[in-house]
């Protein structure tokens, strides 16, 4: 049903907050060792070379340490960078693509985050007018702008959600964190996914060069039906 598996968190192969099983809340915890490097060499010696192209990624956001990143990058695993975390006013923010190592997965956002169109109206004005200006953009079309920002970042794989691709408001979010109910109810039907949908997707992909092209009898690239 996938193409890639998330690790998720990651950073709990290195340590994780461990809570008493008769805790009402996480409060009295601890952090504990995780497997660390010893759990992804057992995974190297069992695959052999089928290691190098495990489909991972390392769901590496929030409060990431230094022993975190140096697990992450030892054994190559991409990490996640979300467009709606970019936006503070810092040009060294690492969600901001001129800052992006190849090695990386780009969002709009995540199944945790407001729909990219909620999330904008929800900002400051000072948020959304940085948004534009490092777009160069009026706003007008801002979940589009930002799904092309991606798409044309140097991250090797850009993630888009089907509710941005489709334009929609807070009331499509997925998930909220920590909310127990309401949760995970969102649906579309094949009608939702328009030829105006497909078709700028299909541009983009071509443009940016993150579909495989194949030639059709006119010598015409195409990409090939997945896309």
């Amino acid at each position: 049903l996938v193409d890639r598996l998330r690790l998720d968190p990651f950073r709990g192969f290195e340590a994780y907050w461990e809570v008493p099983a008769g805790e009402q809340t996480a409060v009295k915890g601890r952090w504990v060792k995780g497997p660390g490097a010893d759990f992804f060499n057992s995974l190297k010696k069992a695959l052999k070379d089928n290691f190098e192209t495990l489909p991972l990624i390392a769901e590496d956001l929030g409060v990431i340490t230094p022993p975190v990143v140096k697990l992450r990058d030892r054994f190559g695993f991409p990490g996640m960078k979300v467009l709606q975390f970019a936006f503070d006013e810092d040009a060294d923010n690492e969600y901001l693509p001129h800052n992006y190592l190849p090695n990386c997965v780009v969002y709009t956002g995540t199944h945790d985050n407001d729909t990219t169109l909620g999330w904008y109206r929800r900002e400051s004005e000072a948020v959304q007018d940085q948004v534009r200006r490092y777009l160069g953009r009026d706003g007008h079309d801002i979940v589009w702008d930002l799904i092309r920002l991606a798409f044309c970042s140097t991250a090797d794989t850009a993630v888009i959600p089907l509710q941005d691709a489709m334009n929609l408001g807070s009331a499509a979010r997925m998930n909220v964190p920590s909310r127990g109910e309401g949760n995970w109810q969102w649906r579309f039907t094949g009608e939702s996914i328009t030829e105006e949908i497909i078709g700028r997707l299909r541009e983009l992909s071509r443009l940016y060069g993150r579909c495989t092209q194949v030639k059709t009898a006119t010598g015409n690239p195409e990409p090939p039906d997945r896309t």
